[in-house]
């Protein structure tokens, strides 16, 4: 987000105090400029002195069009314009996007020179992209669910007067509020602070970071386009940038799912370790030495969310506010 938020989060507010566009347009625009860059991409396999030129062209359009595309859900925020059918339109713009952009760099390329590993490279981007996001909104699902069994044990707690399970989901509840979205790489309030401060070096420095937009994983969607479309072409390295970006992705995937069905299995253990809600023997309490273990499962699943900003975990305009 180093080379987004600087330019969108200034414009967002310039756009929400001096024009009347709405977030829809913002998305739409995000597209056209999007389909420009697919032009140049495909331009520039027409072989000849200009065939760089046209690859430079299309980065720098699909450039911006990643711009406004980070730029809807904060003008929707900022507004209080937002809609499910603004959601639909951003991820469903974001896939034609790529689609056509990939097709288009990955096609002009293999007509300029004839190899089908380009072939292959189109088909890898689509795929990777999709996969992302199957395994993020899969990834929510998840979650959602999660969270809705503490509040189902919360509730049966309150209503058998078993305090101390009572008090110890509410605690859970309060510190994973979402149980995920935009937490990724963060470490939970309470946990590991001083002063609601990270008590660790390596906490602060993730902190700062944060606090300027920086990621602190490995890489995840935002940067999987901006090496295939932006690096790439200007780097005149389609092939070994786009194999490398891919396999990041890949990578940070499968890291993602192995959080995943490990918290998963730790929150499985835990809860049932309440027993059904009886009230028979003492419940964990807020104090008790399971709160660090369940904390830790729960943490290592938040870790599991992709993509804030792009949406996929928590909808396409539910990253987080300017």
């Amino acid at each position: 987000m180093l080379f987004v938020d600087p330019v969108a989060t200034p414009l967002v507010r310039w756009t929400a105090m001096w024009t009347r566009i709405t977030p829809n347009q913002v998305t739409w625009s995000a597209l056209v400029l999007g389909l420009g860059a697919a032009a140049c991409f495909a331009a520039g396999g027409s072989g000849g002195s200009g065939g760089w030129g046209w690859l430079v062209l299309g980065a720098v359009l699909y450039h911006f069009s990643f711009v406004l595309d980070c730029m809807d859900g904060k003008l929707a925020r900022l507004t209080g314009t937002g809609s499910l059918f603004g959601e639909w339109l951003d991820f469903v713009f974001d896939r034609v996007r790529i689609l056509v952009c990939a097709v288009a760099l990955m096609g002009g390329q293999y007509a300029r020179t004839g190899q089908p590993v380009y072939l292959w490279l189109a088909l890898a981007v689509v795929f990777l992209d999709m996969l992302r996001y199957v395994d993020a909104l899969q990834s929510a699902r998840i979650r959602d669910g999660m969270r809705k069994q503490l509040l189902a044990r919360l509730t049966e707690a309150r209503q058998l007067d078993d305090e101390p399970r009572a008090a110890f989901m509410e605690e859970l509840l309060r510190r994973y509020p979402e149980a995920g979205g935009d937490a990724a790489g963060q470490e939970p309030p309470g946990r590991g602070t001083a002063g609601g401060r990270p008590a660790s070096l390596a906490g602060r420095v993730r902190a700062l970071l944060q606090r300027h937009r920086i990621r602190v994983h490995l890489i995840s969607g935002i940067e999987f386009q901006m090496g295939v479309f932006i690096v790439a072409p200007l780097a005149g390295a389609v092939v070994p940038v786009t194999i490398a970006s891919g396999a990041l992705l890949l990578l940070f995937e499968l890291v993602v799912v192995r959080r995943l069905l490990m918290a998963t299995r730790d929150f499985a253990r835990r809860i049932d370790s309440f027993g059904s809600g009886s009230g028979s023997g003492p419940g964990p309490g807020p104090g008790s030495g399971t709160t660090p273990a369940m904390g830790a499962g729960l943490d290592a699943e938040i870790t599991a969310g992709t993509d804030a900003d792009d949406g996929a975990a928590a909808g396409p305009r539910a990253a987080t506010a300017v």
